[in-house]
Protein backbone atom coordinates (compact mmCIF):
# COMPACT_ATOMS: atom_id res chain seq x y z
CA UNK A 1 0.00 0.00 0.00
CA UNK A 2 1.42 3.27 -1.08
CA UNK A 3 -0.64 6.36 0.74
CA UNK A 4 -0.38 8.12 -2.93
CA UNK A 5 -0.26 5.58 -6.09
CA UNK A 6 3.27 5.35 -7.72
CA UNK A 7 2.54 7.37 -10.22
CA UNK A 8 2.53 10.11 -7.79
CA UNK A 9 4.30 11.48 -4.98
CA UNK A 10 3.23 12.50 -1.12
CA UNK A 11 4.96 16.10 -1.13
CA UNK A 12 4.85 17.93 2.33
CA UNK A 13 2.59 17.75 5.08
CA UNK A 14 3.03 20.36 7.63
CA UNK A 15 3.91 18.76 11.30
CA UNK A 16 1.36 21.68 11.94
CA UNK A 17 1.50 23.88 15.80
CA UNK A 18 -1.08 23.65 18.25
CA UNK A 19 -1.85 27.03 19.17
CA UNK A 20 -2.90 27.64 23.11
CA UNK A 21 -4.91 30.13 24.55
CA UNK A 22 -4.49 31.94 27.72
CA UNK A 23 -6.27 29.01 29.67
CA UNK A 24 -4.24 26.47 28.34
CA UNK A 25 -6.78 25.45 25.81
CA UNK A 26 -6.42 24.45 21.89
CA UNK A 27 -7.06 27.62 20.35
CA UNK A 28 -9.31 26.38 17.85
CA UNK A 29 -9.73 29.60 16.14
CA UNK A 30 -6.13 29.93 15.66
CA UNK A 31 -5.56 26.35 14.40
CA UNK A 32 -7.95 26.24 11.70
CA UNK A 33 -6.78 29.68 10.35
CA UNK A 34 -3.12 28.40 10.31
CA UNK A 35 -4.34 25.29 8.60
CA UNK A 36 -6.17 26.68 5.84
CA UNK A 37 -3.35 29.12 5.48
CA UNK A 38 -0.69 26.64 4.91
CA UNK A 39 -2.36 24.54 2.22
CA UNK A 40 -3.10 27.89 0.09
CA UNK A 41 0.55 28.37 0.66
CA UNK A 42 1.69 25.10 -0.88
CA UNK A 43 1.46 22.38 1.55
CA UNK A 44 -0.16 19.16 0.39
CA UNK A 45 -0.83 18.16 3.40
CA UNK A 46 -1.21 18.67 7.31
CA UNK A 47 -0.72 16.47 10.28
CA UNK A 48 -2.17 16.94 13.19
CA UNK A 49 -1.03 16.37 16.69
CA UNK A 50 2.75 14.82 15.62
CA UNK A 51 5.58 16.09 18.17
CA UNK A 52 5.46 19.54 16.45
CA UNK A 53 1.62 19.37 17.44
CA UNK A 54 2.39 18.22 21.05
CA UNK A 55 0.70 15.25 20.53
CA UNK A 56 1.41 13.15 23.08
CA UNK A 57 -0.21 16.12 25.44
CA UNK A 58 -3.31 16.81 23.46
CA UNK A 59 -6.45 14.65 24.91
CA UNK A 60 -8.75 12.64 23.29
CA UNK A 61 -12.02 15.26 23.67
CA UNK A 62 -9.54 17.49 22.67
CA UNK A 63 -9.04 16.11 19.19
CA UNK A 64 -12.08 15.30 18.47
CA UNK A 65 -13.17 19.14 18.65
CA UNK A 66 -10.08 20.39 16.56
CA UNK A 67 -11.41 17.07 13.92
CA UNK A 68 -14.46 19.24 13.97
CA UNK A 69 -13.18 22.60 13.89
CA UNK A 70 -10.76 22.16 10.94
CA UNK A 71 -14.00 19.83 8.53
CA UNK A 72 -16.46 22.64 9.46
CA UNK A 73 -13.36 25.63 8.22
CA UNK A 74 -13.80 23.94 5.11
CA UNK A 75 -10.34 21.46 5.78
CA UNK A 76 -10.63 18.36 3.76
CA UNK A 77 -10.02 15.67 5.98
CA UNK A 78 -9.99 13.04 4.02
CA UNK A 79 -7.52 14.09 1.60
CA UNK A 80 -5.33 16.36 3.40
CA UNK A 81 -4.82 15.29 6.97
CA UNK A 82 -3.15 12.58 8.73
CA UNK A 83 -3.34 12.21 12.82
CA UNK A 84 -0.72 11.78 15.10
CA UNK A 85 -1.19 8.73 17.09
CA UNK A 86 0.98 8.82 20.26
CA UNK A 87 0.04 6.79 23.11
CA UNK A 88 1.49 4.26 25.30
CA UNK A 89 -1.45 2.54 26.50
CA UNK A 90 -3.05 0.58 23.89
CA UNK A 91 -6.36 1.45 24.59
CA UNK A 92 -5.39 4.94 25.31
CA UNK A 93 -4.33 4.61 21.19
CA UNK A 94 -6.82 2.78 20.01
CA UNK A 95 -9.35 5.82 21.25
CA UNK A 96 -7.19 8.41 19.43
CA UNK A 97 -7.43 6.19 16.24
CA UNK A 98 -11.05 5.83 16.66
CA UNK A 99 -11.11 9.81 16.82
CA UNK A 100 -9.21 10.78 13.65
CA UNK A 101 -11.13 7.31 12.03
CA UNK A 102 -14.61 8.71 12.79
CA UNK A 103 -13.35 12.22 11.58
CA UNK A 104 -12.56 10.67 8.58
CA UNK A 105 -8.57 11.83 8.41
CA UNK A 106 -6.76 10.27 5.55
CA UNK A 107 -4.29 8.32 7.33
CA UNK A 108 -2.77 8.00 10.91
CA UNK A 109 1.05 8.09 11.96
CA UNK A 110 1.57 5.84 14.52
CA UNK A 111 4.48 5.63 17.35
CA UNK A 112 5.18 3.07 19.00
CA UNK A 113 4.47 2.83 23.20
CA UNK A 114 7.20 5.03 24.50
CA UNK A 115 7.51 4.45 28.38
CA UNK A 116 9.75 1.45 28.54
CA UNK A 117 13.07 1.52 27.46
CA UNK A 118 15.33 -1.36 25.86
CA UNK A 119 12.50 -3.38 24.29
CA UNK A 120 12.97 -5.29 21.54
CA UNK A 121 11.62 -5.85 18.12
CA UNK A 122 9.29 -9.08 19.17
CA UNK A 123 7.46 -6.85 21.77
CA UNK A 124 6.75 -3.69 19.59
CA UNK A 125 5.92 -5.73 17.04
CA UNK A 126 3.94 -7.22 19.22
CA UNK A 127 1.95 -4.17 20.34
CA UNK A 128 1.29 -2.79 16.85
CA UNK A 129 -0.07 -6.11 15.90
CA UNK A 130 -2.69 -5.43 18.12
CA UNK A 131 -3.24 -2.14 17.25
CA UNK A 132 -3.84 -3.03 13.70
CA UNK A 133 -5.64 -6.12 14.55
CA UNK A 134 -8.05 -4.12 17.28
CA UNK A 135 -9.30 -2.01 14.14
CA UNK A 136 -9.59 -4.19 11.49
CA UNK A 137 -11.49 -3.34 8.88
CA UNK A 138 -11.88 -0.06 9.66
CA UNK A 139 -8.01 1.31 8.86
CA UNK A 140 -7.04 3.45 5.98
CA UNK A 141 -3.60 3.84 5.26
CA UNK A 142 -0.33 4.03 8.52
CA UNK A 143 2.44 5.79 8.51
CA UNK A 144 5.22 4.37 11.15
CA UNK A 145 6.95 6.71 13.55
CA UNK A 146 10.16 6.61 13.81
CA UNK A 147 11.63 8.80 16.12
CA UNK A 148 13.89 6.86 18.85
CA UNK A 149 14.89 10.43 20.62
CA UNK A 150 12.31 11.09 21.85
CA UNK A 151 9.98 7.74 22.41
CA UNK A 152 13.21 5.99 23.20
CA UNK A 153 12.05 3.15 21.08
CA UNK A 154 13.43 2.89 17.73
CA UNK A 155 12.09 0.89 14.42
CA UNK A 156 14.67 -0.79 12.90
CA UNK A 157 14.50 -1.86 9.08
CA UNK A 158 14.08 -5.47 10.65
CA UNK A 159 11.07 -4.81 12.48
CA UNK A 160 9.85 -2.39 9.72
CA UNK A 161 10.09 -5.46 7.15
CA UNK A 162 7.92 -7.39 10.01
CA UNK A 163 5.19 -5.01 9.96
CA UNK A 164 5.11 -4.36 6.08
CA UNK A 165 4.90 -8.41 5.23
CA UNK A 166 2.55 -9.19 7.83
CA UNK A 167 0.37 -6.14 7.31
CA UNK A 168 0.71 -5.13 3.62
CA UNK A 169 -3.11 -3.52 3.30
CA UNK A 170 -2.13 -1.06 6.15
CA UNK A 171 1.48 -0.20 6.26
CA UNK A 172 1.88 2.37 3.69
CA UNK A 173 5.04 4.29 4.86
CA UNK A 174 7.52 5.52 7.25
CA UNK A 175 8.35 8.93 9.06
CA UNK A 176 11.91 8.96 9.64
CA UNK A 177 12.59 11.79 11.99
CA UNK A 178 15.28 9.96 13.66
CA UNK A 179 18.01 12.85 11.79
CA UNK A 180 20.25 10.01 11.20
CA UNK A 181 21.21 9.64 7.58
CA UNK A 182 22.87 6.27 7.72
CA UNK A 183 19.70 4.85 9.46
CA UNK A 184 17.93 6.77 6.55
CA UNK A 185 20.20 5.71 3.91
CA UNK A 186 19.50 2.10 5.05
CA UNK A 187 15.41 2.73 5.30
CA UNK A 188 15.20 4.20 1.63
CA UNK A 189 17.61 1.42 0.21
CA UNK A 190 15.10 -1.70 1.42
CA UNK A 191 11.94 0.06 1.31
CA UNK A 192 11.94 2.97 -1.33
CA UNK A 193 10.10 1.16 -3.54
CA UNK A 194 7.35 -0.01 -1.63
CA UNK A 195 6.27 2.41 1.06
CA UNK A 196 6.27 5.98 1.55
CA UNK A 197 9.63 6.82 2.96
CA UNK A 198 8.77 10.39 4.83
CA UNK A 199 11.67 12.07 6.15
CA UNK A 200 11.09 15.03 9.32
CA UNK A 201 14.72 16.19 9.33
CA UNK A 202 14.73 19.42 6.67
CA UNK A 203 18.48 19.14 6.32
CA UNK A 204 17.55 15.88 4.51
CA UNK A 205 14.78 15.78 2.54
CA UNK A 206 16.51 16.86 -0.90
CA UNK A 207 18.84 13.98 -0.30
CA UNK A 208 16.53 11.75 0.65
CA UNK A 209 14.25 12.45 -2.50
CA UNK A 210 17.63 11.74 -4.62
CA UNK A 211 17.37 8.34 -3.87
CA UNK A 212 13.53 7.32 -3.65
CA UNK A 213 11.97 9.08 -0.76
CA UNK A 214 8.43 10.15 -1.28
CA UNK A 215 8.32 13.72 0.43
CA UNK A 216 8.09 14.76 4.00
CA UNK A 217 6.20 15.86 7.29
CA UNK A 218 8.01 18.63 9.03
CA UNK A 219 7.58 21.58 11.35
CA UNK A 220 9.79 24.23 9.30
CA UNK A 221 6.83 23.83 6.68
CA UNK A 222 5.00 26.15 9.06
CA UNK A 223 7.34 29.15 8.51
CA UNK A 224 8.73 28.30 4.51
CA UNK A 225 5.74 25.74 3.16
CA UNK A 226 6.63 27.50 0.04
CA UNK A 227 10.21 26.69 -0.03
CA UNK A 228 9.91 23.20 1.97
CA UNK A 229 7.37 22.72 -0.81
CA UNK A 230 10.07 22.85 -3.54
CA UNK A 231 12.26 20.15 -2.27
CA UNK A 232 9.41 17.96 -1.17
CA UNK A 233 8.61 17.60 -4.70
CA UNK A 234 12.24 16.84 -5.65
CA UNK A 235 13.35 20.66 -6.51
CA UNK A 236 16.52 19.92 -4.85
CA UNK A 237 18.05 21.88 -2.20
CA UNK A 238 16.85 25.48 -0.84
CA UNK A 239 19.00 28.08 0.76
CA UNK A 240 15.72 29.36 3.24
CA UNK A 241 15.58 25.62 4.59
CA UNK A 242 19.41 25.02 5.69
CA UNK A 243 19.45 28.64 6.72
CA UNK A 244 16.49 28.45 8.80
CA UNK A 245 17.87 24.64 10.22
CA UNK A 246 21.20 26.58 11.45
CA UNK A 247 19.20 28.91 13.22
CA UNK A 248 18.10 26.17 15.08
CA UNK A 249 20.81 25.94 16.87
CA UNK A 250 20.87 24.25 20.46
CA UNK A 251 17.34 25.70 21.04
CA UNK A 252 14.71 22.88 21.54
CA UNK A 253 12.49 23.17 18.40
CA UNK A 254 9.29 23.86 19.68
CA UNK A 255 9.92 26.22 21.52
CA UNK A 256 11.84 27.80 18.72
CA UNK A 257 9.19 27.48 16.30
CA UNK A 258 6.11 29.06 18.71
CA UNK A 259 8.84 32.30 19.51
CA UNK A 260 9.00 33.24 15.55
CA UNK A 261 5.41 31.85 14.80
CA UNK A 262 4.73 34.95 17.18
CA UNK A 263 7.06 37.06 15.65
CA UNK A 264 6.34 36.41 12.18
CA UNK A 265 2.48 36.92 12.91
CA UNK A 266 3.03 39.60 15.59
CA UNK A 267 1.27 37.27 17.71
CA UNK A 268 2.23 36.94 20.96
CA UNK A 269 -0.43 33.80 21.49
CA UNK A 270 1.70 31.79 19.37
CA UNK A 271 4.04 31.68 22.36
CA UNK A 272 2.14 29.23 24.55
CA UNK A 273 3.27 25.81 24.72
CA UNK A 274 1.68 23.05 27.19
CA UNK A 275 3.64 21.68 30.55
CA UNK A 276 5.96 20.17 30.54
CA UNK A 277 7.08 22.31 27.68
CA UNK A 278 8.49 26.12 28.41
CA UNK A 279 8.86 29.11 26.05
CA UNK A 280 12.15 30.65 25.80
CA UNK A 281 13.75 33.02 27.99
CA UNK A 282 13.49 36.54 26.98
CA UNK A 283 17.11 36.61 26.41
CA UNK A 284 17.00 33.50 24.22
CA UNK A 285 13.88 34.56 22.14
CA UNK A 286 15.91 37.75 21.56
CA UNK A 287 18.66 36.23 19.92
CA UNK A 288 15.87 33.68 17.90
CA UNK A 289 14.20 36.44 16.35
CA UNK A 290 17.40 38.88 15.95
CA UNK A 291 19.14 35.72 14.13
CA UNK A 292 15.43 35.38 12.01
CA UNK A 293 15.43 39.07 10.59
CA UNK A 294 19.08 39.01 10.53
CA UNK A 295 18.86 36.34 7.97
CA UNK A 296 15.18 36.69 6.52
CA UNK A 297 13.99 40.37 7.09
CA UNK A 298 17.48 41.37 5.29
CA UNK A 299 17.22 39.36 2.55
CA UNK A 300 13.46 40.14 1.82
CA UNK A 301 14.79 43.79 2.09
Amino acid sequence: MRIFSAASRFGLSCAIATPFDPDGAIDQARLAAHAADLLARGCDGLTVFGTTGEGPSIGLDERKASFATLAAAGIPLATRVIAGVMASALPDALAQARSALDAGCRALLVAPPFFFKGVGDDGVFDWYGRFFEALAGRLGPVILYHIPQLTGVALSIELIQRLKTRYPEIIAGVKDSGGDWQHTEALLAAHAGDLDILVGDERHVAAALRSGGAGTICGLANLIPEAMRVVAHGGGERDEVGQLSALVGDHAFLPWLKTLLAHRAADPAWLALRPPLAGLSAEAAAGVVAGYDGHFRAKAA
